[in-house]
């Protein structure tokens, strides 16, 4: 569902090298799954990663999937909280964010921050777009189109539709912006925009 994921990777790790030595520490918030941790560490042999997610069986699926890196990998079950306090290179929360109560995402976006290096890259992407009508139910439609099969029932593209109105977080662009610059990350750059979702890299 996520248009340019493959690329998302490679283009986040590109923006990590850009700030990290070669020996680096990188800190993934949300790591369930393991496809970040598996994306880095195929293209960086020298870095060492702490993934954290509350979900246990994810982070199952996390290890088993970036296997041939596990040497290299640190998992904690939790949310941000029972994140090493660092300090770390850089650090990825990738497609977390629309998860996650727009009244504890500024609390999060510090305490990433203060795990971070002065000057390590953030890199961050989720669903964004407008939040005032008629775009927002434009987007809406769009995010569903892009994530379905064509030939969908037009009732399940309804329930579809109210489930993303009702289910997930969303800000504007402009509001995810303003929140990376209330936590203390400065230069705050969009490099990805994959339909309804974008992509910041910024800096502690």
């Amino acid at each position: 569902m996520v248009p340019g994921y493959d690329g998302l990777l490679r283009m986040t790790g590109m923006l990590f090298a850009e700030h990290i030595p070669q020996v680096g520490r990188v800190l993934v918030l949300g790591a369930g799954g393991g496809l970040e941790l598996k994306a880095f560490g195929d293209a960086y042999p020298n870095w060492v990663f702490d993934g954290v997610d509350p979900s246990a069986e994810m982070l199952t699926l996390a290890a088993s999937t970036a296997a041939k890196h596990s040497e290299r990998i640190s998992f904690h079950e939790g949310t941000i909280e029972v994140a090493p306090e660092g300090p770390f290179d850089a650090a990825s929360c990738i497609l977390v964010f629309h998860h996650i109560a727009l009244e504890q995402r500024l609390d999060i976006l510090k305490q990433v921050h203060r795990r971070l290096k002065p000057g390590a890259s953030f890199v961050i992407a989720h669903v964004s777009f407008p939040q005032t009508e008629p775009e927002k139910s434009q987007w809406i439609a769009r995010h569903v189109a892009f994530g379905v099969p064509d030939g969908t029932d037009l009732k399940q593209l309804e329930h579809s539709r109210q489930a993303i109105g009702t289910r997930l977080s969303i800000l504007s662009p402009e509001e995810d912006e303003a929140m990376l610059g209330e936590a203390g990350f400065s230069n705050i750059s969009l490099f990805y925009a994959g339909f309804s979702f974008k992509g910041w890299v910024a800096y502690a």
